[in-house]
């Protein structure tokens, strides 16, 4: 895999992020939910590093960009009657 370099991550809120997993089913699993969550720059193949085992996956997410929330803000905070 090649160096991050400081272009990646010009600006804030732009992050990267290295998934390392068993197999490409686990990693790729892992994308789709960042993905689901974030502006994400979808990668389609994996890497392999020589003598290590698994597989290697890089994610540019930018985190000012949100596409969905699980859930409101104020329902997670808020006290519950009881």
């Amino acid at each position: 895999m090649d160096p991050i370099q400081e272009a990646h991550v010009a600006e804030p809120g732009q992050i990267i992020i290295e998934v390392a997993g068993l197999d490409d089913e686990t990693v790729f699993a892992f994308q789709r939910a960042i993905a689901g969550r974030w502006a994400t720059a979808v990668s389609d193949r994996t890497f392999r590093d020589p003598g290590q085992p698994g597989v290697r996956l890089r994610l540019y997410a930018d985190l000012r960009q949100v596409l969905a929330r699980a859930s409101p803000p104020q329902d997670s905070l808020s006290p519950r009657a009881g």
